[in-house]
């Protein structure tokens, strides 16, 4: 599952290598682009979003082996993170992972973030049952976020094995 898709481009590099791809995302311009875009590929698309992704869980959907949170986290309120943790460590299975990347530094023009730390996160993940096997601190990629002191933590989460 991919978690605030946007415009899709990750969903469709995990179905196109094989994947059953789920792509949540609320906002319909990136959803119906990314599916007019992505529509020969196997993605299931849903409007939904964090923190409650209530149609997500209403729907009693199986649970993930691997949910992708790239570069929304930073756009949740600490109170909304620590709703949201719990929500996908249930929808993850047994042997599942949850990778979410932690966006630093000022937000892009029109955007709000807020701060959030890699020991934040892990203390969700810890406290939803989770270990961290992931963490990693990288620079920005992008010249203005380079510019700007943009820099990214990558984590993983899963059951001890």
């Amino acid at each position: 599952m991919d978690v605030g898709s946007g415009p899709g481009h990750d969903a469709a590099r995990l179905a196109a290598d094989g994947h059953a791809v789920t792509a949540v995302e609320p906002t319909p311009e990136l959803r119906e682009g990314a599916r007019d875009l992505y529509g020969d590929l196997p993605i299931v698309w849903i409007d939904d979003s964090l923190p409650f992704l209530e149609h997500l869980t209403s729907a009693g959907t199986c649970p993930f082996a691997f949910i992708l949170i790239e570069g929304v986290w930073a756009h949740l309120t600490a109170a909304e993170r620590k709703h949201a943790f719990p929500i996908l460590a249930g929808l993850l299975s047994r042997r599942g992972v949850i990778a979410i990347s932690l966006r630093h530094g000022p937000a892009a023009r029109g955007r709000v973030v807020f701060p959030v730390t890699a020991a934040e996160t892990a203390g969700l993940a810890a406290a939803a049952g989770l270990d961290t096997l992931v963490n990693v601190e990288t620079g920005s990629i992008q010249v203005a976020n380079i510019a700007g002191g943009v820099t990214w933590t990558r984590m993983a989460f899963g059951a001890s094995p």
